[in-house]
Formats: C-alpha cells, sequence, structure tokens
C-alpha cells in the first residue's frame, strides 16, 4: 500500500475563515490543501433565510486583499448580496480546495503531525500533515431539546438553519423559541408576513440600531471594543457567554423591539422549560426578560455617549428608550392546538462536535482550550471561533486579522520545525 498523501498544512473547512489562512498561506508559498465537506462558503447560501441581512454594516466586510467598496458602506448586504460578495473575493485567489470530502477522523501521529481521515466521492483515503486547522465553525450542530420528540406528531418543527420563509410552513400560527439574532429576526419576518406568531423570549440582550447619527455598530468600532483581546474585555468570561444582541439591518436598518411587537398582537412568553402533545410550559421569565433587554439597550447608549463626551464629538442629543407595553403577567402555558399552532422554529443555538477529533485540546463543554486560535497541541489550530481573540472574531471584521496572525504562526513553525520534520520522514 502507498503512502498516505502529505501536505505541510490541512485546512479542515472552506468557509470565509478556513480560506482566509489559506490565502495568506499561498501568498507565502505554503503547500497546502483545504478540506471541505460541501463548497467553499456554502453556509451563506444554505443556511440563511430569504430575507436575511447582516447585522453589521457593510464597512466591516474585510476579508485578505478584499474589503467592501460598494455604493452603501453604512448599509447591510442581503443574503444574495453576501453570496455574490464572497463569489467575487474567490475569483481573486485559487485556493487548494479539495469539495465534497468530509474529514471523518483527525488523529495525532505517533512520532510527528497529524492523519486525517478523509471520506468523499471516491471512498475513504488517509492524508497526513504537520499541521492542522481546524475551521469547520465554532458551534455546527444545532440544538433541538429532548422534549421535542414528545410534542404532537402533526405540528411541523424545523430549526432555524432550515429556515426560508413563512411559505415553507403550514397555515397557521407559528411558535419561534428563542429571541437571540436569528431568532427575534426569523419572529419578524414571520410577523411581517401577516402569520400570528407566539415567540419564546430567551436572555439575549438587544441594541439600538442608530443611536446619535450614527450606526451603534459603527461608535463601537470607534471605541475599539471589536479590537479589545478577550482577557481584556469588560466583563470577562461571563460577557463572552452571552448571547449577541439583536438587531437587524433589514430595510435599511432598525431596532428590533419585541414589546412593539407584542403591542401589534405576537404573543410573548419566557423560557420555555418543557412540552408533550400539544402542551407547553414556560417559566414566568417574561418580564424580566424585556426589562433586562431594554437595560441592556439603553447601558450601550450610556457608553456611547461617554465616548462622545469624552471625545468632543458633535453628534445629536442622547436619548434612552421607553417601554412601548409591558406584559400584564407572565405567561406559564400554551395549548399549541387551541392557539392554531401548527408549526414550531427552534432558535436556541449550536453546540461544538468536536467528537472526530482525537487530541486533548478540549475544555469539560467541548470547545477548544486555544489562544488566539493555537492550542497546546503542537501544530493543531482553530480559527473562525466566535471571542477566539476579540468580539471580532468569527465576524467579517476581525477573520483577516486573525488568519493573518495565525497563519504566520504556523509559517514560523514550520520552519523551525523542518530540520526535525525532514530527519523523521
Amino acid at each position: 500500500m502507498s503512502a498516505p498523501a502529505h501536505h505541510p498544512v490541512v485546512i479542515v473547512g472552506a468557509g470565509q475563515a478556513g480560506l482566509s489562512v489559506s490565502w495568506y498561506l499561498g501568498r507565502a508559498g505554503i503547500d497546502h490543501l483545504v478540506v471541505e465537506a460541501e463548497t467553499p462558503t456554502h453556509a451563506w447560501a444554505d443556511s440563511r433565510w430569504d430575507n436575511f441581512t447582516l447585522v453589521t454594516p457593510n464597512w466591516h466586510c474585510r476579508l485578505p486583499g478584499y474589503t467592501y467598496d460598494g455604493p452603501d458602506p453604512d448599509g447591510f448586504m442581503t443574503r444574495d448580496e453576501v453570496v455574490d460578495w464572497l463569489a467575487g473575493w474567490l475569483d481573486t485567489f485559487d485556493p487548494p480546495v479539495r469539495t465534497h470530502t468530509r474529514v471523518t477522523r483527525l488523529r495525532q501521529n505517533g512520532h510527528a503531525g497529524f492523519e486525517l481521515t478523509l471520506t468523499g466521492s471516491d471512498g475513504v483515503e488517509l492524508v497526513t500533515c504537520d499541521q492542522v486547522v481546524i475551521a469547520t465553525g465554532g458551534y455546527p450542530l444545532p440544538v433541538i431539546p429532548p422534549y421535542a420528540s414528545s410534542l404532537d406528531r402533526s405540528i411541523t418543527q424545523i430549526h432555524s438553519e432550515q429556515y426560508f420563509n413563512p411559505e415553507q410552513l403550514p397555515d397557521g400560527a407559528v411558535l419561534v423559541v428563542g429571541s437571540g439574532q436569528s431568532g427575534a429576526q426569523i419572529a419578524e419576518d414571520l410577523h411581517l408576513a401577516g402569520r400570528q406568531v407566539h415567540l419564546a423570549v430567551g436572555n439575549a440582550p438587544r441594541v439600538a440600531r442608530f443611536y446619535r447619527g450614527r450606526d451603534c455598530m459603527t461608535w463601537l468600532a470607534d471605541m475599539g471594543l471589536y479590537d479589545t483581546p478577550a482577557q481584556e474585555y469588560p466583563g470577562g468570561k461571563a460577557a463572552q457567554e452571552k448571547t449577541n444582541h439583536y438587531v437587524t439591518g433589514r430595510d435599511g436598518g432598525r431596532d428590533v423591539d419585541l414589546r412593539q411587537f407584542a403591542a401589534e398582537g405576537m404573543q410573548l412568553y419566557g423560557t420555555l422549560t418543557d412540552g408533550k402533545d400539544t402542551g407547553l410550559r414556560f417559566a414566568p421569565t417574561l418580564t424580566a426578560a424585556l426589562d433586562k433587554a431594554d437595560s441592556v439597550y439603553n447601558s450601550i447608549c450610556a457608553d456611547i455617549d461617554r465616548h462622545i463626551d469624552a471625545a468632543g464629538i458633535d453628534a445629536p442629543p442622547p436619548t434612552r428608550y421607553e417601554p412601548v407595553w409591558t406584559p400584564e403577567a407572565d405567561p406559564t402555558e400554551l395549548d399549541l392546538a387551541a392557539a392554531g399552532v401548527t408549526s414550531i422554529v427552534w432558535a436556541i443555538g449550536f453546540r461544538p462536535d468536536y467528537r472526530w477529533i482525537e487530541a486533548s485540546a478540549f475544555d469539560g463543554g467541548g470547545r477548544p482550550m486555544q489562544t488566539r486560535g493555537a492550542t497546546q497541541v503542537p501544530g493543531l489550530s482553530f480559527i473562525g471561533l466566535p471571542w477566539m481573540h476579540t468580539w471580532g472574531s468569527g465576524r467579517f471584521l476581525g477573520v483577516d486579522r486573525d488568519a493573518r496572525h495565525l497563519a504566520d504562526t504556523i509559517i514560523d513553525g514550520l520552519r523551525a520545525a523542518a530540520p526535525r520534520l525532514a530527519a523523521v520522514r
């Protein structure tokens, strides 16, 4: 049997993060292979709903050698515009990508480097490498609660990554579970389409879209929050574990105000805790969740006020959000049949899945233990993780910086190990 093909570096995943590392390695003349289970950057077309827009301004969109240069830097690209923008980036270089090939096992070699098991249309193949970069996304497995299987089987259930438009769901009311970025925006999408929406509200905070004449995320960028290393970020680990603030870039950008939706007929509940057949139970947390989200909203505005004052910036006067609706009581039950609910969209997130990686690089929750992508396992790195280095990591704004740093680290490691690796092989 012939020896496995060898590459100095293998990158697992051809999203924008993995391809950004490839861009820098290719520029440095480093032989490498990118392995992708589907096609490059496919998730943007395959896992975003029809009316999806970025929640960050277009000027945030920066990848190696390529930045947004369209007519609306302060606007928000739609899903299809993001797909086209990424296609334009891919036209600028030729990454060595093997598509429709899945890495089903990664293990350390006995002497040096790694062995990967690749499964594709041509069968199973072994590949070895000195360095490997995991770029499969931070949380690839959609979360569905265990009691979902005990609900009435006539109710359609999908995860948020499977939602595309209201027309794919059966007639009737819809329950959206989760109020993070996806849940809040999908609830809005259904609400604007005239569907009766029931929304189980979690602990996600919210942020103003525009404040004192500018987009809030532009203010936060000017304040350096997207550049602050994770270990120095205000609030520490607790702040990093929080769900992202809900807001939308739809129709030019606006706030997502769940209270306003409720005033218009959306039914709000607290955290969904259990269910069976057509009966659901909720924790009495709705009032507290809405109040907390609004307090974060106003706190961010206050931080911007202090920045404006300290910098002496001429800006419109400050304001604060005042609730437009408050619940009379926290509902704790919902009969799906009585409410006419025929479908559920689960928008409660994703969880990590690195079971295919045989290496001691993960904490008790299965998340990588890394510093700027590098782990304690020599040669094993990650890219594209939320908070990998800063709040900007995992976003278009931070991908280029993270990829450049990781590529430099990999190149230095290859050069330092060259004599030893040559002796081993």
